[in-house]
């Protein structure tokens, strides 16, 4: 990034307090962020915002790399949805979980703060929905009633696709997709009873017990009582991932193959 890049960079950071939160609550840092974060940040939020111009679409599924989750195949952490203003500008709205609670919010963000979480890879990766499906996610995702319908502030990191004990974020943003294309899903159980039937196939997770005591004990913000006891008891721990996402919407042909971003 260039010296007036960086400068136009810290001229919105000091925005970020601007933004819109949907429902109480604010995510927590564990540590202050530096300039070098802010510095690849502010550039894979200017990749991503070229990137998605170039598709002329107004909302895409828009996933980051939070976490390291490799040794479960995982490449993609979370994901929300990103949305065009009519002046152009991007804007993201998804679900965060407050501080390792037990407990979460909706919020809609800028690009650049999207990917000032401190991101285990300086990527991204989005994918184009169909124009119809656009068209039925647009006017939801810009009313703070209808985008949090299908919310619940109980969170679980890894919630069961099939219950609604929890909710993780990944978990809000397909129920929200259905929502927003079955009129009948006027519920959380009927968005995933949409979710089934369109074959939605959630990730199963090797987690063996020693693993989930400790992450049981340890975090406010993980749970396996809403699993199925036959698949808990045999360490296949079922929930939603941005990969078994984009590869449904594919499969479903509701969004095109997901195109990955990276920091210039």
């Amino acid at each position: 990034m260039k010296p007036r890049s960086l400068a136009v960079a810290w001229a919105f950071v000091g925005l970020l307090s601007l933004s819109t939160v949907v429902q109480a609550g604010q995510a927590c840092d564990t540590k202050p962020i530096d300039l070098a974060s802010i510095t690849r940040g502010m550039a894979l939020a200017q990749a991503t915002t070229k990137a998605l111009d170039t598709t002329k679409a107004d909302v895409v599924i828009l996933a980051r790399a939070g976490q390291d989750l490799s040794r479960w195949n995982v490449s993609w952490s979370h994901l929300g949805f990103a949305y065009r203003l009519p002046d152009g500008r991007w804007r993201v709205m998804h679900k965060l979980n407050e501080c390792g609670t037990d407990r979460a919010a909706v919020y809609r963000q800028g690009l650049g703060e999207f990917f000032l979480d401190q991101p285990y890879r300086y990527e991204a990766a989005f994918a184009v929905l169909t124009p119809a499906v656009q068209q039925r996610l647009l006017p939801l995702l810009q009313d703070n009633t209808m985008a949090t319908r299908w919310h619940a502030q109980g969170y679980n990191m890894l919630a069961y696709p099939w219950a609604t004990r929890y909710q993780q974020s990944n978990q809000w943003a397909t129920e929200t997709l259905a929502g927003a294309l079955e009129p009948a899903a006027q519920t959380r159980r009927q968005a995933q009873a949409w979710l089934e039937l369109q074959d939605y196939r959630p990730a199963v997770l090797a987690i063996g017990p020693l693993t989930r005591l400790g992450a049981r004990a340890t975090s406010a913000n993980i749970a396996f009582d809403d699993q199925p006891n036959e698949k808990r008891y045999a360490g296949r721990i079922e929930t939603v991932t941005a990969d078994s996402v984009f590869s449904w919407l594919v499969r479903s042909g509701i969004a095109s193959a997901p195109v990955t971003v990276r920091a210039q």
